[in-house]
Formats: structure tokens, sequence, C-alpha cells
């Protein structure tokens, strides 16, 4: 087992040292703790009180002093089983609260606002929020995410469809012969002209994004719904009078 794994379920650097060397040695006492990981004792206390609490080591009393064990590796499940327990609990106490949050949210917003997100990461996120709403929009779309980060756009796409979202799509041009429609989706294809960096507009809601899968990835959203209706009159044109099927 590799033994760093410890760290996604919340260990710290400290912690996995310690349950390394107890699984290591058996059973151990702090001086034994001390000498292989160099960590101090009064530090070597807080971490075993830890571990002891997270159910991954026990002691043992012997001639009034505590010998120190790990428990069973299995227990390491029932602890990831208990941590989701917990984080299912805390998920429903947090959705009771997204209204009210959302409320305030809302109140404190101007009728015009921007922001960027850069990175992998900044791309998921403007994507995750589309999903908040019933039509999303695309101009210039070269399935640019479904390329990159094809485990991240099956299970955005298979949100969007339980949820109904419909896709309207108008592609570039190199597109046409090499894919085929999305559940949900309408698609046409710009003119061969328009096919130029990897830029892509997206509308959804009151929202217009501009976004760039070029080497450095971002994206840029104007949230207003002037600007946003005057963006899907742009997109509605470009589907009558010039896009193709």
């Amino acid at each position: 087992m590799d033994i760093e794994i410890l760290s996604k379920i919340g260990l710290s650097k400290g912690e996995i040292k310690i349950y390394s060397i107890l699984l290591e040695l058996g059973v151990s006492n702090i001086t034994k703790i001390h000498e292989k990981t160099g960590i101090e004792r009064r530090n070597i206390y807080d971490i075993l009180n830890k571990l002891i609490e997270r159910g991954l080591v026990t002691y043992i009393q012997e001639n009034k002093k505590r010998l120190f064990k790990t428990t069973n590796p299995d227990k390491i499940i029932s602890y990831i089983e208990d941590k989701e327990n917990s984080l299912q609990k805390i998920k429903k106490d947090v959705q009771k609260q997204i209204p009210d949050l959302t409320k305030k949210f809302n109140s404190r917003q101007s009728t015009i606002n921007g922001e960027i997100f850069r990175g992998k990461e900044g791309i998921k996120t403007i994507w995750d929020d589309s999903l908040n709403y019933k039509e999303i929009y695309w101009i210039g779309s070269g399935r640019y995410v479904p390329k990159k980060y094809p485990a991240f756009f099956a299970m955005w796409n298979k949100k969007r469809v339980a949820k109904g979202i419909k896709l309207h799509n108008i592609l570039r041009e190199e597109m046409r012969g090499k894919i085929k429609p999305w559940v949900s989706e309408n698609i046409k294809f710009l003119p061969k002209e328009f096919s130029a960096n990897p830029v892509v507009i997206g509308i959804h809601g009151n929202k217009v994004v501009n976004y760039s899968y070029g080497k450095e990835l971002f994206a840029f959203a104007i949230e207003n719904q002037d600007i946003a209706e005057s963006y899907k009159a742009y997109f509605k044109y470009l589907w009558n009078k010039v896009a193709k099927k």
C-alpha cells in the first residue's frame, strides 16, 4: 500500500509518518517513535491522540507505560465510511441553507458583473454554473472540453441531460462530419471563414462567457440581462442567416 494515499483522507504528514512507523514496528513506545521519526515528543503525543480519535491507532498499558500500535488496517475503510456519512449529513444541512444564502448573494449583486476564470478548474466552474439554466448557447464551439477533459465532460453532460437542459450549438466548420449531436442538442456549422483561434462564446441565463481554449485556459463572464439578450439575438441571426446544417 502506498501509505501516502492516506493524505487523501485528511491525514497530516506527521500522522502518516507515525502510522507508517507503527505499522513497521508493530508495538512501540514514545521513545522509539521519536527515534524513528525525529518528531518532537510533545508533538508525538498530539499526533497519536488524533490517530486514536480516528480509530487508526490504539494502545496497551504495560508496566505503567503506554505502548502504541495500529488497529487493523480495515479500520481505514470504516473511517472513510464514517467521513462519507458525516459529509452526507453536512451536505443535507447545507442544502437547506442554500435558498437563504442565494437570496443574500443575489441581493448584493449589481446589474452588471464580470468575472475571470483561469485554468482547468476555472473552466469547470463556469461550465458547472451553466447547469443552473434551462438553455445553453454556444457560438464557435469545437468540442474542446470533451477532448481535453473527457471524464469531467461525461459527468457534466449526464447532469445536463438529467436536468433536461437544451444545448443550441453553432460549431466550427471543421467539426462537420466528425461529430453527432448529443442528447437535447441542436447543431449547425459556421462557414470556414469563422475558424480562427479556439475561442467560444457561451450564453446561459443572464451571462455571456468568452472562453479561450488555447495554451492558456480562461473564461471571462459578463453578467447582465441586456447584454445576454443582445448576444442571444446575435446567436439567432447566425443560426437563421449564416450557419448551415
